[in-house]
């Protein structure tokens, strides 16, 4: 009975551990995020060149909203360059990239095959647009997605205005006007508004380790000094977490731009199945992380959210005081809303808190699912199948 007592009283000890490292990383993100200020976009100048970079592969059906965000860029023409690199698509999207071209000539529009090399496409197209371009910065974004006409202009004033070799900036998905969208996709919007708020949390702490390449830019004269994703491409994903931990880790200068009108869009997925997939993806660059603080993030969020579970079920079974778990479970609950709200706010997507209680209790048992299957099976993306 005694040996029973100090085995419960361990693992307690042992969650309350766990959930005080969690909240304190909560609370350090939280900081951080008030630290960052509003990037302020004041006047409209054009001092720096991009390659505005985008691979993509079987996108008929979203690339004509892309082309149309592009087009409207307020930036001139003479300053920057669109590379498409077409990854083997089966469908029309390189007949829609040539419509593209062909119907704004105005525009300087390189259209390109993706050379393969190595287990990614997507860092393969990257180098191989990198080896045509012209201008002194890259910008990337990806297919799916729709860029603010001012977008050029906020990597521009950034640049201008700082030493950043690297910037990221804020990703939101694209609202139907019908508002009209699978249930599952409320709980992928609120998981993103964590990542997001945890990506500028990190920044503001100077710990950055996290970016979308959805909203990057960074001079290419420092990836080509650096060595771009060496190292890395046996990863088929992370051709932005990877370069940004790298150039840190150089003791480069990164940057954060925390702007509502920066915000590139995206479009939500289509199914539990993708979401899960996309999920995995991400996962499986965890371990290859060279950011020791993203490692020790990854694996004080796995063992928060698995904790919780298991002492759940111990509760259940009356071995631990239910009164203990509840406790935890809302200081969690309440340390996690404040971060979320925070870049809910900042999307002007306050409506989404609705969905934060059955999300919170979601959440743990889809973290810990993509986990593991991120540490034992591979995953499908673009109809491509990639192993562990």
């Amino acid at each position: 009975m005694a040996a029973s007592n100090l085995s419960v009283m361990l693992l307690l000890v042992f969650f309350g551990f766990i959930a005080a490292v969690y909240l304190g990383l909560v609370l350090a993100f939280i900081f951080g995020w008030n630290k960052v200020s509003e990037f302020k976009l004041e006047g409209l100048s054009s001092e720096n060149t991009f390659s505005i970079i985008i691979p993509y592969r079987n996108e008929s059906e979203n690339l004509s909203l892309l082309f149309k965000s592009l087009s409207s860029l307020n930036y001139p023409s003479r300053k920057f360059e669109i590379i498409l690199v077409n990854d083997a698509s089966k469908d029309d999207s390189r007949q829609i990239a040539e419509a593209f071209q062909n119907d704004f000539q105005e525009l300087n529009i390189q259209l390109i095959e993706n050379i393969r090399k190595t287990n990614s496409p997507k860092k393969d197209a990257i180098k191989t647009a990198i080896g045509v371009s012209r201008f002194d910065y890259i910008a990337t974004t990806d297919a799916d997605c729709i860029v603010p006409n001012k977008w050029l202009q906020f990597f521009d004033k950034c640049i201008s205005s700082s030493n950043s070799r690297m910037m990221g900036g804020p990703v939101g998905f694209i609202q139907q006007t019908d508002n009209r969208k699978a249930y599952f996709q409320n709980f992928e919007e609120m998981d993103f508004m964590s990542l997001q708020a945890s990506t500028v949390g990190a920044f503001g702490i100077e710990k950055a380790f996290m970016c979308n390449a959805a909203n990057m830019c960074y001079e290419k004269e420092t990836f080509l000094r650096e060595a771009g994703f060496d190292k890395d491409e046996k990863i088929a994903s992370g051709d932005d977490v990877f370069l940004l931990q790298k150039l840190r880790k150089k003791g480069l200068e990164v940057s954060f731009i925390k702007s509502e009108q920066a915000t590139v869009f995206t479009n939500y997925q289509k199914s539990v199945k993708s979401l899960i997939n996309q999920r995995i993806r991400w996962a499986a660059k965890t371990t290859s992380y060279s950011s020791n603080f993203a490692k020790f993030t990854g694996v004080i969020v796995f063992l928060m959210n698995f904790s919780l579970i298991i002492f759940t079920g111990l509760a259940f079974l009356e071995l631990i005081p239910y009164e203990f778990l509840m406790s935890i479970f809302l200081l969690k609950f309440n340390a996690d809303f404040v971060l979320i709200y925070k870049s809910a706010k900042f999307m002007n997507r306050e409506s989404l808190m609705r969905h934060y209680l059955w999300s919170s209790i979601v959440y743990p048992f889809f973290t810990v699912y993509v986990a593991f299957l991120s540490f034992f099976k591979g995953y499908e993306w673009k109809g491509r199948r990639f192993k562990k």
